[in-house]
């Protein structure tokens, strides 16, 4: 039972000091209000912290009315949903990272985007510091629902947590159980 302790300890060691170490936010694009119509997301990108490369963004939306197709300037600017760079819809709550220091745009085919379902998300570099914020563009998610990405690790840590005590534990009655 000490080496289950001891397994557990170091577990919950190692997750620790990973989540201390990834430092990215995680972004609810829309905060509460979440990917749909009618939401004015550059003003959400204004009240929203600066956004670093390594950040993240979450889409929260309806899979069966929406999507999040990432497109470029000229197509963000005209809600033009053909010839995307990139469909990122997966399932209704969809993770993107941010991995340049760029302009990000995303839009909502279908026409939505002509019912302000488009964000522009200006990302910059960790070490431009957090004066560099410039909300020129359409941000990602809303201040009071901003949580870290190491959120993202904790629920996983746990399960795995989990797992791992209830697999040491089957090892131990499997060995030291003589009938």
């Amino acid at each position: 039972m000490a080496a289950v302790a001891m397994v557990v300890a170091i577990t919950v060691v190692v997750m620790t000091t990973m989540i201390g170490v990834m430092g990215e936010d995680l972004h609810r694009v829309g905060g509460s209000k979440g990917w749909r119509p009618d939401v004015n997301y550059t003003d959400w990108f204004a009240h929203e912290k600066t956004i670093y490369v390594g950040d993240w963004l979450i889409f929260y939306f309806d899979k069966r009315y929406y999507n999040v197709l990432e497109v470029n300037k000229t197509s963000y600017e005209q809600c033009i949903d053909k010839d995307f760079v990139k469909n990122v819809t997966r399932g209704g709550r969809d993770v993107v990272q941010l991995t340049e220091p760029r302009a990000y745009y995303y839009l909502s085919s279908g026409g939505y985007c002509f019912h302000q379902m488009r964000v522009a998300v200006n990302v910059v570099a960790k070490d431009e510091g957090k004066d560099h914020h410039t909300p020129t563009i359409a941000p990602a998610s809303s201040a009071p629902s901003q949580n870290s990405a190491s959120s993202i690790i904790i629920v996983p840590s746990i399960v795995i947590a989990c797992i791992w005590i209830v697999i040491v534990n089957a090892i131990n009655v499997s060995l030291f159980n003589f009938k």
